[in-house]
C-alpha cells in the first residue's frame, strides 16, 4: 500500500474520499505536521496503491473486465490499514475518513476498535445504501470498467463534490479536483464503487465507540450534508462537531485553514 508521509508526534491517519487519492489530504498537511505524524495512504486500486494487494499496481485497460480475486469489500480495505499500522508498528492512532475514507474507518472500528484512539469523521455517513444508490454505484463501476474514467467521472462527479462557494470563486480548485479524479485507475474506480455499494450500515458500530471524535461538515456539502454530521455526532458518545462555512464535501482541499483551524484543538486535547 502506498503512504504520504511528514511529520512527528501523534500518529493520524488520514483516509481520502472518492474518487480520489492520499493528495487530497496535502493542503491541510503542512498545517498539521508540526504537531502529528500524518500518514494519507493511498487506497486499495487508487491513486498508487495496488488493486490486488500487492507492491505494484497493475492496471485494466478499459473493456478489460478484470477484476482483483478478492471480492470487493469495505472489511478488505479496512484490512489494509490494520495491515499498514502493524507495518509501521502502530499498536494506536488517530484514525480520520472523508466519505469513503470514513466508510473505511467504520470498518476498521468494527474489526479493532483497541487501534483506534481518536476518530475524526470528515462528510460522511454511517447508514448503508438504499437500492437506488447502490444501483447508481454498480452502473459506474460497470462504465468505469468499459470505457475507463477519463472526462465523464469527473463531469459527474464535480458538481457534488464541491461546494458552490469553490466553484464561482476557486477555479483553481475546481481543476486541481478535476486532475485528481481524471488520474484514477478504472479498475480501481470499480472495485470501490462495487465495496460501498455493499457496505453495511455502521450507526451501531458508533454507538458502541467510546473514545474522542470529532465530526466535520462542510456547510454546502449536498452528499452528507449537515443534518448527517448532526446524527453522525448524535451516534457518538464523545462526539463533537464543527461546520466549515463555504466549502461541500472536500473541506480539506476547499477550506484546509478553517479545516485545521477545526481539528488542531481538539487533537490537541487528545495528547
Amino acid at each position: 500500500m502506498h503512504y504520504i508521509e511528514s511529520g512527528a508526534g501523534t500518529p493520524l491517519v488520514l483516509l481520502h474520499a472518492f474518487p480520489l487519492d492520499a493528495r487530497m489530504w496535502n493542503p491541510v498537511r503542512g498545517l498539521l505536521d508540526d504537531q502529528l505524524r500524518v500518514i494519507a495512504p493511498d487506497q486499495r486500486g487508487l491513486g498508487e496503491s495496488a488493486l490486488d494487494g500487492s507492491s505494484a499496481r497493475s492496471v485494466a485497460e478499459p473493456g478489460e473486465n478484470r477484476r482483483t480475486a478478492e471480492h470487493p469489500s469495505l472489511d478488505l480495505a479496512a484490512a489494509d490499514i490494520l495491515a499498514l499500522l502493524d507495518r509501521l508498528e502502530l499498536p494506536q492512532v488517530v484514525l480520520g475518513g472523508c466519505s469513503m475514507g470514513g466508510y473505511v474507518a467504520m470498518s476498521v472500528l468494527r474489526a479493532a476498535p483497541q487501534r483506534v484512539a481518536g476518530l475524526l469523521l470528515v462528510d460522511t455517513k454511517a447508514v448503508a445504501d438504499n437500492d437506488e444508490q447502490r444501483a447508481n454505484r454498480l452502473k459506474v463501476a460497470d462504465r468505469a470498467e468499459r470505457e475507463g474514467t477519463g472526462g465523464w467521472l469527473a463531469d459527474s462527479t464535480l458538481p457534488n463534490l464541491l461546494g458552490s462557494t469553490t466553484h464561482e470563486r476557486r477555479p483553481e480548485v475546481v481543476a486541481g479536483v478535476r486532475d485528481l479524479v481524471d488520474a484514477q485507475p478504472a479498475d480501481g474506480v470499480a472495485w470501490a464503487q462495487r465495496a460501498m455499494a455493499g457496505r453495511p450500515d455502521s450507526v451501531e458500530t458508533l454507538r458502541s465507540y467510546t473514545d474522542p471524535a470529532l465530526v466535520v461538515v462542510g456547510e454546502e456539502d449536498t452528499l452528507t450534508p449537515p443534518d448527517n454530521a448532526r446524527e453522525l455526532a448524535g451516534a457518538l458518545s464523545g462526539g463533537e462537531l464543527v461546520t466549515l462555512p463555504g466549502a461541500g464535501h472536500l473541506p480539506s482541499i476547499e477550506s484546509p485553514d478553517a479545516f485545521a483551524e477545526a481539528v488542531r484543538p481538539w487533537l490537541s486535547r487528545l495528547g
